[in-house]
């Protein structure tokens, strides 16, 4: 017996473009909407999680489950504890998650999901507040709510007017505007963002110091300025920094001595077999707290097109080097 060979859809590239086009139109004048029509509602939802001594709770069925996922770690990666609770599994147990001091943040685009519907009238017993995210307006889900964020489109952008589209782009956006709004009044900075995200390059460059990164003690080349230019070139290559650091007997800085300087010299003809450090070092190098951000000091390198930086104290004494190789290994760079 033959088997039928499955024939592919064609896909003509003139209706794919003016499909998709139609699409973002319709999400776009969606989020216009939106935005036009956010009141107090949207205030009084702010306020009330910023008073919220435990955390957000957001529960959704469906696409706006998948929806609710991504507000929820939004609004934990941005200051305001939060987590998601799926309704089928807090009808079978995991409602016991959610205590009188948080505050759910319940979605659904009719307002009518059975699994999230059934859960309200326990969760008010519980004295749990409620704030409803959904386009039904005058659905089971609006009336248990003690706000209602409007999240109502005219159609959906799927061609079938169906599927989840223009509704489930509404309540993502609404989601960000309300994390970023928390964010906002929390006085949330880049460097509180980072520890929440210590594993990602965000948090590498906020979070990673100069004295994380930099060598220090014997690892560091330094000479004084009184040495032979052999004596330099010994320390030099021994340390494979491709520079050395100049000190004084104090360990102050004096200068600095690179591969640079080095064909810089040759090129000025200077007899450096006689030379000493002090006739051929750079009296004014680049220099970084221990404690600046490594990323300082990878934009010091860029900025100067060098490879090394030196790390000084407050008065002026060597610390360490950081070369761009350390950089590249803690993933600053």
């Amino acid at each position: 017996m033959n088997t039928p060979m499955h024939i592919a859809p064609v896909l003509g590239a003139t209706q794919a473009l003016a499909t998709a086009r139609e699409t973002l139109a319709i999400e776009i004048q969606s989020m216009q909407a939106l935005a036009e029509r956010l009141d107090d509602s949207f205030v009084q939802v702010a306020q009330a999680i910023l008073a919220t001594p435990g955390r957000v709770v957001v529960m959704g069925m469906g696409k706006s489950g998948h929806i609710g996922r991504k507000i929820a770690a939004t609004l934990a990666s941005t200051g305001t504890p939060a987590f998601f609770v799926h309704p089928a599994e807090a009808s079978h147990g995991d409602l016991g998650m959610v205590t009188s001091k948080d505050l759910v943040l319940a979605i659904s685009n009719s307002g009518e999901s059975q699994e999230l519907t059934s859960l309200l009238p326990a969760l008010k017993r519980q004295g749990v507040r409620i704030a409803g995210m959904t386009g039904g307006l005058t659905s089971s889900l609006a009336k248990h709510s003690d706000w209602v964020l409007d999240t109502s489109v005219e159609r959906e952008a799927c061609p079938l007017n169906l599927a989840p589209t223009a509704s489930t782009t509404v309540q993502l956006a609404l989601g960000d505007a309300l994390a970023a709004a928390l964010l906002d009044a929390r006085g949330f900075k880049a460097e509180d963002f980072a520890l929440s995200h210590p594993g990602g390059a965000l948090g590498r460059k906020l979070l990673t110091h100069v004295r994380d990164v930099m060598r220090s003690g014997n690892e560091v080349p330094r000479v004084q300025a009184h040495d032979s230019f052999s004596t330099l070139m010994r320390e030099i290559s021994a340390k494979s920094m491709g520079a050395s650091a100049v000190v004084d007997e104090q360990n102050r800085l004096q200068g600095i001595f690179t591969d640079g300087d080095l064909r810089r010299r040759i090129e000025d003809g200077i007899d450096l077999r006689t030379a000493k450090v002090v006739d051929l070092m750079h009296r004014t190098p680049r220099t970084i707290s221990p404690d600046a951000l490594a990323a300082d000091a990878a934009q010091l390198m860029e900025q100067h097109g060098i490879t090394s930086v030196l790390v000084v104290d407050a008065q002026g004494c060597l610390l360490g080097m950081v070369h761009v190789r350390d950089l590249m290994l803690a993933k600053v760079i």
